[in-house]
């Protein structure tokens, strides 16, 4: 192997090493919105809005939940090993909940809605019931 060729596989195994470790990031940030069908859903890291959520995540893996809703949300653990939430009734435009997951498991979460901030919002249909399954190895 010459040193360009050399130069060029440690490149791109840096690089592999690089993206390998971005993916397999330690945080994972949740967004609760309004919306006019089901009146609220979430969004883990940027990726689709849906009412019900299932990641896979690694030990010790970091959650922030958002309330961006024109409602409050208390966050509640239904199964999995117990968890200690930082500020999880969600009180106010804006507020943030938070935990972390330490043990290996299934854990599953979902809130509880309050009454509308805003008054005179109209949505259609039932209100969603936001659940989160989140799995961790």
């Amino acid at each position: 192997m010459n040193k360009l060729t050399s130069t060029l596989v440690l490149a791109a195994l840096a690089a592999a090493i690089s993206a390998a470790s971005a993916s397999a990031s330690n945080t994972t940030n949740i967004l609760i919105r309004h919306q006019m069908q089901g009146c609220h859903s979430w969004s883990v890291n940027g990726n689709a809005f849906a009412p019900t959520q299932r990641i896979v995540v690694s030990r010790a893996t970091k959650f922030t939940v958002t309330d961006n809703d024109v409602m409050p949300h208390t966050l509640v653990q239904l199964s999995g090993p117990k968890v200690s939430f930082v500020r999880p009734a969600m009180n106010k435009p804006g507020a943030h909940a938070s935990f972390q997951l330490l043990e290996k498991g299934t854990y599953v979460f979902r809130t509880k809605a309050g009454e509308d901030w805003m008054k005179g919002m109209v949505t259609k249909g039932a209100d969603n019931v936001l659940r989160l399954t989140v799995i961790v190895r």
